[in-house]
């Protein structure tokens, strides 16, 4: 991960009102078919830009699992939890997304937002997200769109083509649905895992 890293420092970046404007939250969750009662892991949930909006979506019989690497992030979203009483079905949990710390099959929908590119092993990423999905679950993710310049986002080096997530999606026996721009800089991949009791139309 080394420099790739989200730093803690920044993280008021990750709440600035303009966000909202080049990222829409609301066509994330339209994008992973989020309704009430689903169980979502969101990976690298950082200050709960996704969290928090999804734990409303989901309902009270549904759950939002927030992990996060560093504790410094889950500090900062536990006391953002703390003043809304709309989020008490978000669980916080320490970990990475080769190790999330989950149980198994806990959830319907994976959701990997911005980490991907920062990973340094896919593989076992992969792994973790199968391991905690259920057999019809969805691994949604969204990352940064290497023909966009930044500010904002990380510099273009650092960015992976969806061509290339999908076919190592692919290569891996995921089943992947075309990539679909979200915001102004994202693109998003809906994948499910091999053996899924549905598949994604390619």
């Amino acid at each position: 991960m080394g420099d790739r890293l989200f730093k803690p420092q920044n993280a008021h970046k990750l709440d600035d009102p303009e966000r909202q404007v080049w990222l829409p939250v609301v066509d994330v969750i339209r994008a992973i078919a989020i309704r009430p009662g689903t169980h979502v892991a969101d990976v690298g949930a950082g200050t709960g830009y996704f969290a928090i909006p999804m734990a409303q979506a989901v309902g009270p019989n549904g759950k939002v699992y927030a992990i996060d690497l560093q504790p410094e992030m889950l500090s900062l979203l536990r006391e953002k939890i703390k003043q809304l009483d709309a989020t008490r079905n978000i669980n916080l949990a320490q970990g990475e997304a080769s190790r999330t710390t989950l149980g198994p099959k806990c959830a319907d929908v994976v959701l990997i937002a911005n980490v991907w590119h920062e990973l340094d092993d896919h593989e076992a990423a992969l792994r973790e997200a199968a391991r905690i999905l259920v057999p019809s679950g969805t691994l949604g993710l969204l990352d940064w769109r290497p023909d966009k310049n930044s500010p904002p986002g990380p510099p273009s080096d650092h960015r992976l083509p969806a061509n290339d997530v999908v076919q190592f999606l692919t290569k891996h026996h995921w089943t992947t649905a075309p990539p679909v721009n979200i915001g102004l800089y994202s693109y998003f991949i809906s994948a499910r895992p091999p053996h899924s009791a549905e598949s994604i139309s390619t």
